[in-house]
């Protein structure tokens, strides 16, 4: 049986979200058009009004209602430390863990030449220019624990160092809590090369 235009049209705009495959998209549009309209029509609803309100902070990247964002606007924050992570929604994760307090700069991915990622593409030249005029005295770099991540921490650290500033990335190795008999062969090898002496 094929399902009506409308209806997959509905089934295809919903397997563009990540992680909706056919079956999980077909259930998703079925349950919306038998059980819950109201639910649906609130979540177009919510969806055009993101897609048309929300925008990019002018000064960090990160999504935003307003030019500049909350966290940036925020005096309390300190200045001389900045975070530069792939997307918003690390942000979000740094944020929810707490304990940082400064600054964030947000690329839109990491390099990748295969891609057509490069520097200016990522935006490499927005956070060179962020850096005009501020006293950061620390860079974190916080991207992905990927080939790609790590090409693009290097990259980052190599034009930074030359200016003075203090660059640092974050840790990786064994989570809390984990054990170390099923911990993969790169992690420990990461949390060996990274091991910090015990204060």
């Amino acid at each position: 049986m094929s399902f009506s235009p409308l209806i997959r049209q509905l089934i295809d705009a919903l397997r563009g979200l990540p992680g909706v495959g056919p079956k999980t998209a077909q259930r998703m549009a079925l349950n919306m058009l038998e059980r819950d309209r109201n639910v649906a029509r609130h979540l177009a609803h919510a969806l055009e009004a993101a897609m048309d309100g929300v925008g990019y902070c002018s000064r960090c990247r990160m999504l935003s209602e307003t030019d500049i964002c909350s966290l940036c606007s925020d005096p309390r924050r300190d200045d001389g430390l900045l975070c530069i992570l792939q997307s918003p929604a690390d942000v979000w994760a740094i944020e929810q863990a707490g304990g940082f307090n400064g600054r964030y700069f947000v690329l839109k991915g990491h390099l990748s030449p295969i891609d057509g990622q490069g520097p200016e593409e990522i935006g490499i030249p927005a956070l060179l220019q962020a850096l005009e005029g501020r006293e950061v005295t620390e860079v974190i770099l916080a991207t992905n624990p990927t080939v790609e991540g790590e090409a693009t921490a290097h990259y980052i650290a190599n034009l930074l160092r030359p200016r003075g500033i203090r660059v640092s990335r974050l840790a990786h190795g064994i989570p809390l809590g984990g054990e170390l008999e099923f911990i993969d062969g790169g992690t420990l090898a990461h949390a060996l090369a990274g091991r910090t002496p015990i204060a």
